[in-house]
């Protein structure tokens, strides 16, 4: 019988070549602990595929979904899905729970790498960057006084969504001296307080006061589409807007329809409705925008916290132990889970 926590790593980490595609995603832990064995999986499926999971006590996931095809067999050993992340809109959260699969996410690890993404693009945006670096690069040097650029300093942020990026957003402004206004129902005073910051009148208000707006709230029923024409409408000329949360929250036409006809600035988008965008979107032509591919966070640094913080929570469902950023906790009460973790303490003895 197989004596081994087995952990699988879906494919999408590693290149075509076979070689990781990431320096260092926190796989040193698992090669230390002890009746651990790891391994990616053959194959990159999406939904991942039933065949896949059926010999495995747990895996690593980045970008493949998790829904009902996955479980057409159920899931007899399989214990927790470790999101290589914070989002999770890829996993059907109650098919996890219908099948005793916990689920994690890796809340923290991103909050630093993601702000200070989001920081970037502003100030490349308000100083003109990349316009100024065409001009030189095209020989237009005497045109430098017709590409003026903004300071944020002593500005309005506007931050939609205050949880752990959107925080320390507002930390990282505070050498600027920027307003801090912030739209979140779910963030207490107390909070807000502390990171110096106050709360809009409303979403409206937030989108009306701010010179820089940021998007930092989770992609659910409630926001899918939250950021509509009207809220664009209400926007300074003069201001700037980035999003490097989800893109469905955003309705991308509107969005567009903005940005051609001046309503603002600016934006910085790091994520779209569909990803990624069709060769004839209309963002891939503006000069007033400035794109990412769902990846200004990503650094070396931030992607081996996220490991490593995914992979404990891996390794805690191995010691029996209470995984971090559980999604769905009720599972640990379910007769299914209890009786996985039963055989898998007998298996490892």
């Amino acid at each position: 019988m197989d004596r081994d926590f087995s952990v699988g790593l879906t494919r999408d980490f590693i290149g075509p070549d076979g070689r990781m595609t990431y320096k260092d995603i926190g796989l040193g832990l698992l090669d230390v602990e002890p009746q651990c064995a790891n391994d990616f999986l053959a194959e990159h499926h999406t939904p991942v595929q039933p065949q896949q999971i059926a010999h495995l006590d747990a895996v690593l996931s980045l970008t493949p979904s998790w829904n009902n095809a996955t479980f057409e067999q159920g899931a007899e050993r399989l214990a927790i899905v470790a999101r290589f992340g914070v989002g999770y809109d890829m996993c059907d959260v109650p098919m996890l729970t219908a099948n005793d699969v916990l689920l994690t996410i890796t809340p923290g690890a991103t909050d630093h790498p993601v702000a200070g993404g989001v920081l970037g693009m502003m100030l490349a945006m308000s100083r003109r960057l990349f316009a100024k670096d065409r001009l030189v690069r095209e020989g237009r040097w005497s045109e430098r006084a017709n590409f003026q650029g903004t300071e944020i300093g002593g500005k309005m942020l506007g931050i939609v969504g205050f949880g752990g990026a959107g925080r320390r957003l507002a930390r990282l402004v505070e050498p600027f001296e920027m307003q801090v206004i912030v739209h979140d129902p779910f963030v207490s005073d107390e909070i807000l307080a502390k990171s110096g910051a106050v709360r809009a009148a409303s979403l409206q208000d937030l989108f009306a006061r701010s010179d820089y707006i940021s998007i930092h709230c989770m992609l659910n029923d409630e926001t899918r589409g939250l950021i509509n024409a009207d809220l664009f409408g209400r926007m300074k000329p003069t201001a700037y807007f980035f999003n490097a949360a989800r893109g469905p929250i955003v309705n991308e036409r509107d969005l567009i329809d903005a940005l051609r006809t001046g309503k603002f600035a600016g934006a910085g988008l790091d994520c779209f409705e569909e990803e990624p965008p069709k060769p004839d979107n209309p963002l891939l032509t503006m000069d007033n925008v400035l794109l990412a591919p769902h990846a200004v966070c990503w650094t070396d640094e931030c992607f081996q916290a996220i490991g490593e913080s995914a992979v404990r929570s891996i390794l805690s469902v191995k010691r029996g132990e209470v995984p971090f950023g559980l999604l769905n906790p009720e599972v640990l009460q379910s007769p299914g889970f209890k009786a996985k973790a039963a055989r898998l303490r007998e298996r490892l003895g």
